[in-house]
C-alpha cells in the first residue's frame, strides 16, 4: 500500500470518532466502542497486528484506565466532601465579598480559582464547579458556561496535578521507537518529561498570559449592555496583572518542580496577590461594570436552573482558612511525595503492581498506585471528613455521588484507552510496517515540511476537541509528534510539548465539556451557541502556539 493509504486507513478510527461524536453527536458511551471494533479490524488486517497483541494492549490499557479513575475518583469525592461540609460555599462566599465589578471576579474567580481547580483535580472540574459559582452570583448562563470553558486552557497540560504529562505523555510515548531514542540519547522517561514540560510551561505562560483579558473582554462583548470590547479593555492593566500572577509563579514551577505543580502553585501564588490588589483598587479603573437588570435579558442567555447563593449556609462552623485547609494539605503532601531528597517518594514508588510481557508479547503494563495523586486526594478526603466535622449522612451522599460520576467515565475509557494502546502498538507486527501514528507522522513529514511546528498545537487541540480530555490527546497524539519530530529532525520534546498545549487549548470546544458544563447551570441543548463563541479563545491559542513555535524552530534553534 501506499503511504498515502496507510496514512489514512491509521487516520480513519479518529476520524470516525469526529464523525460519530460531532457530525452525528452521538454518546461517547456509544461511540468508543464502535470506533475500538474499527480500530482493532484496521491493526489486524492492515498492520497485521495479532489478536495476542490486540489482548494484550487492552489489558494495558486497562492499567491506565485504573490510574485515570482513581485520580477522577480522588478529585471528585475531596470537592463532594467540601461541598457537603460547606467548604464550597465558604469559598464562593468570601469571592463575593472581594468586589462587586464582574470583571474583578472573572479574573478572581474564573480565572485562578478555576485554574487552582484544574491543578487539583481536572477533568473538567473548573467549569463544573465555576460555571454554577458564577450563576449564583448573578451572571448569566451562557456567560457562566462561556468563563468555566475558557479556563480550561492554560492550566490543563498540568491538571490533577500533571495527569496529561505524566499518564498522557508518557504513557502515548512508550513504545519500541521511543524507547531506543531514549536507550541512544542516554535518558530516562522522567529526564524526557521534565524537557517536555520546561517548554510547555514557558509556551503556556507566553500565550496563557492574556487570557484573562480575553475572558472579561467576551463579556463585555457578549453580555455587556453596550456590547463593548472597549469597557473590557478598561480594566486591561488588572487583568494583564492578573494573568502574570499566575504565569509567572506557573512558568518557573514548571522548569525547576516538574509537572504536577505548574497550576497548583501558579493559582496559589496568584489568588492571594490579585486579591490583595483589588481590596486596595490597585490597577483597577474608576467605574464598575455589571451586567444589564436580569429582566432585560435575552431568553438565550437564560438556563433552567435557579441558583440562590443564601441558601446554602454551611451546615459546620468552617472558617475560611479551614475551608481551603484540605487544598493547602493536598499541596503540601504532593510536594513532599515528589522531591528527590525525601525518601517517602522512593517508597511510594517501589509499591508497584505490574505485568510483564502480558500473556507473553512483548507488551508490558504497570502501576505505582501508592504514588499517585488519587492516593494523596484520598488521603486528604479522609481528613477533611474529621477537620470539617462530617456526619456519616454527608460522607456517604459525598462517596455515592462520586462513584456515580466515575461508573460514567469509566465506561467510556474502558473502551477509550485501549483503543489508543491498539493504535500505538500497532508497529509490533511482522511485516515492518511502523505503528500508525508514526505512519501519519511520516505523511505529515513528506507533505507539510518545515512549517509542521505551526500545526503542531493544532493536531493537539483536534485530539482534545474529539475526545475531550487532554490526557486522551496526549495518548493518542504523543507518539505522532515524536515522529513528525523525527522525520523533520527537529526537536522532539519541543513538538511533543506543542501538541500538549494545543490539547488544552482544545478544551475550550470539547463537545465533552460543553455539554458537563452546561448542565451544571441547566444551559443543555445549547452546546452550538457556547461553541461560537469558545471558538474564538480556542483559535487565537492554537494559532500564538504555532507562531510561538515557528520562531522556537527557525530563529531560536
Amino acid at each position: 500500500m501506499s503511504l498515502l493509504t496507510l496514512a489514512f486507513l491509521a487516520f480513519l478510527p479518529i476520524l470516525l470518532a469526529g464523525i460519530l461524536l460531532i457530525g452525528f453527536r452521538i454518546a461517547a458511551k456509544i461511540a468508543m466502542p464502535v470506533v475500538l471494533a474499527t480500530t482493532i479490524l484496521i491493526a489486524y488486517v492492515v498492520w497485521d497486528f495479532s489478536a495476542l497483541n490486540i489482548a494484550a494492549s487492552s489489558i494495558q490499557g486497562l492499567f491506565i484506565t485504573f490510574d485515570i479513575l482513581y485520580i477522577i475518583f480522588g478529585a471528585i469525592l475531596l470537592l463532594n466532601l467540601l461541598k457537603y461540609s460547606g467548604g464550597i460555599a465558604v469559598m464562593r462566599q468570601s469571592f463575593a465579598d472581594i468586589s462587586q465589578d464582574r470583571r474583578v471576579q472573572v479574573v478572581i474567580i474564573a480565572w485562578l480559582f478555576g485554574s487552582f481547580l484544574e491543578g487539583a483535580a481536572g477533568f473538567g472540574t473548573p467549569a463544573a464547579i465555576v460555571a454554577p459559582l458564577l450563576l449564583a452570583l448573578g451572571y448569566p448562563a451562557f456567560a457562566a458556561v462561556m468563563l468555566g470553558l475558557m479556563v480550561q486552557s492554560t492550566s490543563v497540560t498540568f491538571g490533577a496535578v500533571g495527569t496529561p504529562i505524566l499518564i498522557g505523555v508518557q504513557a502515548g510515548l512508550e513504545s519500541a521507537e521511543f524507547n531506543a531514542m531514549l536507550a541512544a540519547a542516554d535518558m530516562t522517561m522522567m529526564d524526557y518529561l521534565l524537557a517536555v514540560t520546561s517548554h510547555v510551561a514557558i509556551i503556556h505562560a507566553i500565550a496563557g498570559t492574556f487570557m484573562p483579558v480575553f475572558m472579561v473582554v467576551m463579556m463585555t462583548r457578549f453580555f455587556g449592555k453596550n456590547k463593548s470590547w472597549k469597557e473590557g479593555l478598561s480594566i486591561f492593566p488588572f487583568a494583564l496583572f492578573g494573568g502574570l500572577a499566575f504565569t509567572v509563579p506557573y512558568a518557573l514551577t514548571g522548569i525547576f518542580l516538574g509537572p504536577e505543580f505548574p497550576s497548583l502553585i501558579g493559582a496559589l501564588v496568584g489568588l492571594p496577590l490579585v486579591i490583595f490588589a483589588a481590596n486596595r483598587g490597585f490597577l483597577l479603573p474608576d467605574d464598575t461594570w455589571n451586567f444589564q437588570p436580569k429582566n432585560e435579558w435575552p431568553a438565550h442567555w437564560m438556563g433552567t436552573l435557579s441558583v440562590d447563593a443564601g441558601n446554602d449556609t454551611p451546615a459546620h462552623n468552617i472558617t475560611l482558612f479551614k475551608a481551603w485547609m484540605p487544598y493547602l494539605l493536598l499541596a503540601l503532601i504532593l510536594v513532599l511525595s515528589r522531591l528527590h531528597q525525601l525518601p517517602i517518594r522512593e517508597a511510594f514508588l517501589n509499591m508497584e503492581v505490574g505485568w510483564n510481557d502480558i500473556l507473553g508479547s512483548a507488551i508490558s503494563a504497570s502501576s505505582t498506585p501508592l504514588y499517585l495523586p488519587g492516593t494523596m486526594l484520598v488521603i486528604v478526603g479522609v481528613v477533611t471528613m474529621f477537620l470539617h466535622n462530617m456526619n456519616l449522612r454527608e460522607i456517604k451522599s459525598a462517596t455515592v455521588d462520586s462513584g456515580k460520576m466515575i461508573l460514567g467515565a469509566g465506561f467510556v475509557l474502558i473502551f477509550t484507552i485501549p483503543m489508543v494502546r491498539i493504535y500505538i502498538n500497532s508497529g509490533i507486527n511482522d511485516i515492518g510496517l511502523d505503528s500508525m501514528p508514526i505512519i501519519m507522522a511520516e505523511w505529515v513529514a513528506a507533505n507539510v515540511g518545515q512549517i509542521y511546528p505551526f500545526f503542531a498545537a493544532s493536531i493537539g487541540g483536534l485530539g482534545a476537541f474529539i475526545a475531550g480530555s487532554n490526557t486522551v490527546s496526549n495518548l493518542m497524539f504523543s507518539l505522532f509528534q515524536f515522529g513528525v519530530a523525527e522525520s523533520l529532525s527537529m526537536p522532539t520534546t519541543l513538538l511533543v510539548a506543542l501538541g500538549a498545549v494545543g490539547a488544552a487549548a482544545g478544551n475550550m470546544v470539547a463537545i465533552h465539556n460543553v455539554v458537563a458544563a452546561s448542565a451544571t447551570v441547566g444551559f443543555l441543548d445549547n452546546e452550538g451557541e457556547v461553541l461560537r463563541l469558545t471558538i474564538i479563545p480556542t483559535l487565537y491559542y492554537v494559532i500564538m502556539v504555532g507562531l510561538i513555535g515557528l520562531v522556537a524552530i527557525s530563529y531560536l534553534g
